[in-house]
């Protein structure tokens, strides 16, 4: 078992964990709100949050931008969320809604929904926009060595 920790963001409460990699897969809960670390859900993230997860934790972001009012984005919804049952704890998935997070969506140039962009140690490292369903997503997410 190896003894390297891992930084991990709560999805609920946002703190930063520090977890030995060995024991990510037994589902660590947060030091400070006590929740599981790990929910099979994606998180919401807003422009307060997403640093944390996209440049804080140590786990890899997939990010799903995409706004209320898109016809694709909502058919999209549900394949996401059943990947990050299948992804997690290896992959965190989380969803931004570039109507509420504008700045966000400048700052990563987001010029069509939705669009998935993947994070590691803060910085982008893939891009896929449109529409996919749960074996695309899973597909994608492998295509990046993830």
């Amino acid at each position: 078992m190896t003894t390297d920790n891992l930084t991990i963001a709560c999805p609920h409460c946002h703190a930063l964990n520090r977890v030995p990699a060995g024991r990510v897969a037994d589902g660590p809960n947060c030091g400070k709100c006590h929740q599981t670390l790990f929910t099979g859900h994606p998180v919401a993230l807003d422009s307060a949050s997403f640093d944390l997860h996209a440049g804080r934790s140590d786990v890899p972001l997939l990010v799903d931008f995409w706004a209320s009012w898109c016809g694709p984005c909502r058919m999209m919804a549900p394949a996401f969320e059943e990947a990050a049952a299948k992804l997690e704890p290896r992959l965190r998935l989380a969803k931004v809604n570039t109507e509420e997070a504008q700045d966000l969506a400048a700052r990563y140039a987001i010029r069509s929904i939705p669009t998935m962009v993947l994070f590691r140690g803060g910085r982008e490292v893939a891009r896929q926009a449109g529409a996919m369903n749960t074996a695309q997503i899973l597909q994608w997410v492998k295509g990046q060595g993830v």
